[in-house]
């Protein structure tokens, strides 16, 4: 069964970091697009940032970029996603998600929630001021 869990949410003062996990099972990392979204009550999923199955692609959201870098490891079949100088909007519901391998290119494609069929149940990150 396929499976992605998240980890490493909690609470930080804005400028600090924290380092989210996602752990897959039942499926080869390899094979798959996986992203990092979030998402607060009332608004929409949006996309934070994405990486292409070859691992060497990398998209992010204008709001995260040169704060937040998505990594994996697909040995370990992980993905990570590191926060730095985090900010009180960064507060969200954060998850993991996986979609087949596309060759589609460009971050409007794969910061889609709608091109992704696997998602975990979410791990909250709180920034206060």
């Amino acid at each position: 069964q396929e499976q992605l869990v998240e980890s490493g949410g909690g609470s930080v003062q804005a400028g600090g970091f924290l380092r989210l996990s996602c752990s897959a099972s039942g499926l080869n990392m390899r094979d798959y697009s996986l992203a990092w979204f979030r998402q607060v009550p009332g608004k929409e999923r949006e996309g934070v940032a994405a990486s292409r199955s070859d691992g060497m692609i990398k998209y992010y959201a204008d709001s995260v970029k040169d704060r937040f870098t998505i990594s994996r490891d697909n040995a370990k079949n992980t993905l990570y996603l590191q926060m730095n100088s985090l900010k009180p909007e960064d507060t969200a519901m954060y998850y993991c998600a996986a979609a087949p391998r596309s060759p589609a290119y460009g971050a409007r494609y794969h910061l889609n929630p709608e091109k992704y069929n696997l998602w975990g149940q979410g791990t909250q990150v709180t920034v206060s001021s």
